[in-house]
């Protein structure tokens, strides 16, 4: 039985291309609202519930509807709640974007991944994979079982945006704290485009990016352990790190009425390098849909 051994963490290199983004005023992440000026002590707050249909976890075959909670609300003084993310603006210009970032993220067990919370601004982050074993091919798409439980972490970390035209937008951030050990590495990178309102009510808009992530973040969802080999029959797996996925997406607003807003979004992401070779992935490309109704407050 052949084990592939992972190649030592890119560091450097991860490194060496976030330094080159900030310095570039490259930007941000999905999960981080524009900063939008409002007088000082205001607030804007979102809220609402939609339904989403995605795979159980990243990179498994079967699927699953379920609630989906929305949450937005934003501060005058740049600090922001979007889903499952808080962070805050600290940047005083209009095309730049910067400041600290939280996130939570969500437990996996045998069943799968846990439950979350979208945000309004913000395309939903599901998973992708590809074929597995034999084991979790025959137990109908559950390649979990038998593979130990990822708690619930808080992940710290930054990001950036930068408006290159009113339209176009460049996003990153970068957050730290995932996984079984606390020290997966997660670096989202996109490009997002909003186009002009369809008609008086309705508003298209599209995104592209990619995941980059350390190997510690690949060994947690994607590795498999000599203990876990035995309990789930999978072979044995120690990824490196790299590009985990790139995507597409695409979210369209439907203001129904003065504070009333119907928000739906669909997302094709596809596993790349070693997570797409991991034996718990079931399929390379997933797609997700969501739609959902908020209230403006």
């Amino acid at each position: 039985m052949k084990t592939f051994l992972a190649p030592p963490p890119p560091l450097t290199l991860l490194l060496t291309l976030l330094l080159t983004l900030l310095f570039t005023c490259s930007a941000a992440q999905a999960q981080t609202p524009a900063n939008n000026p409002m007088p000082d002590g205001s607030r804007d707050l979102y809220i609402g519930l939609g339904a989403i249909t995605q795979p159980v976890y990243q990179g498994g075959n079967a699927r699953r509807v379920r609630a989906l909670p929305l949450l937005q609300l934003e501060w005058s003084n740049g600090v922001f709640v979007s889903g499952m993310s808080a962070g805050m603006h600290l940047s005083q210009q209009p095309t730049l974007e910067y400041g600290p970032l939280l996130s939570v993220q969500t437990r996996r067990g045998a069943d799968g991944t846990g439950e979350a919370i979208d945000g309004i601004g913000q395309q939903t982050v599901p998973g992708v994979m590809q074929p597995t074993s034999q084991r979790g091919a025959a137990s109908g798409g559950d390649g979990l079982q038998g593979m130990d439980p990822i708690k619930a972490r808080l992940q710290a970390g930054a990001f950036v945006n930068y408006d290159v035209t009113p339209t176009l937008r460049l996003t990153n951030s970068v957050l730290y704290g995932a996984g079984k050990w606390h020290d997966g590495l997660v670096w989202n990178l996109a490009v997002q485009h909003t186009a002009a309102d369809i008609t008086a009510h309705h508003r298209l808009s599209w995104s592209a990016g990619a995941t980059l992530v350390n190997n510690r973040y690949n060994a947690s969802f994607f590795g498999v352990g000599g203990s876990e080999a035995t309990s789930s029959g999978h072979r044995p797996y120690a990824p490196g790190g790299g590009v985990q996925d790139v995507y597409l997406g695409a979210r369209w607003n439907w203001a129904l009425a003065p504070g009333w807003l119907l928000v739906s979004g669909a997302r094709v992401t596809r596993l790349q390098g070693d997570a797409r070779h991991s034996p718990l992935v079931q399929r390379p490309t997933n797609v997700s849909v969501s739609s959902g109704l908020a209230y403006r407050f």
